[in-house]
């Protein structure tokens, strides 16, 4: 597949809270920017895939984040997405049992009937290994295809880390790619330890920035 060319000026772009409007176009970055990840490819079935992980980031959207400013984007001035990070306050991390229950019709047109056991492993895996203390919670970010490398995934987190900082307060994610680890070393967080998914799957490095 063929990559978008690098800018030959610097980027140009601001990091704001997504739109309402922008959901479905944040979905399908995050799905491309997620159709090599090694939890997602173990989860979803091959075929279609990056249509059903667009349909997962747009339920996760709206499932675990209906705060403002949960969903931050960053964007150019005429309005191209260039990244997306989606963060859960201290507290806010999981969703409700009510929520869970009423999408598990949409998870499974995600999963399908085949990879629905498996997305509950890794649900229950990530759950017994969440730390409890109050904490920012950083299940994803990603960056469109073609702008890896410039920088817009980090300015996506520094925003938010420089709040954590100021109030004190320690945030946390879990790293599905080993190669994204020195990434967020860079941006003060430790690897704290590994989640190993039941069933042969990958492993999930939990990292704890304090």
């Amino acid at each position: 597949m063929s990559r978008r060319p690098r800018p030959a000026e610097p980027l140009r772009y601001g990091i704001r809270p997504a739109r309402p409007t922008e959901a479905a176009a944040i979905a399908a970055l995050l799905a491309r920017a997620f159709a090599d990840d090694p939890v997602m490819a173990w989860m979803v079935p091959a075929a279609d895939r990056e249509r059903r992980i667009a349909r997962y980031f747009r339920l996760a959207q709206r499932q675990q984040r209906p705060r403002a400013s949960a969903v931050r984007v960053a964007a150019t001035g005429d309005g191209r997405l260039l990244g997306a990070a989606l963060w859960s306050g201290p507290g806010r991390w999981k969703a409700s049992a009510v929520r869970e229950v009423a999408a598990l019709p949409e998870y499974a047109r995600v999963f399908g009937l085949r990879g629905m056991p498996r997305a509950g492993q890794v649900q229950n895996a990530i759950h017994e290994a969440h730390p409890q203390t109050p904490h920012w919670y950083l299940p994803t970010v990603g960056t469109e295809r073609g702008f890896e490398g410039l920088g817009v995934g980090s300015a996506l987190l520094r925003q938010q880390l420089a709040e954590c900082d100021r109030l004190g307060q320690p945030a946390y994610l879990e790293s599905s790619n080993v190669t994204n680890i020195p990434f967020y070393e860079g941006l003060g967080f430790r690897v704290s330890g590994e989640i190993h998914l039941p069933g042969g799957g990958p492993t999930l490095w939990p990292m704890w920035r304090g």
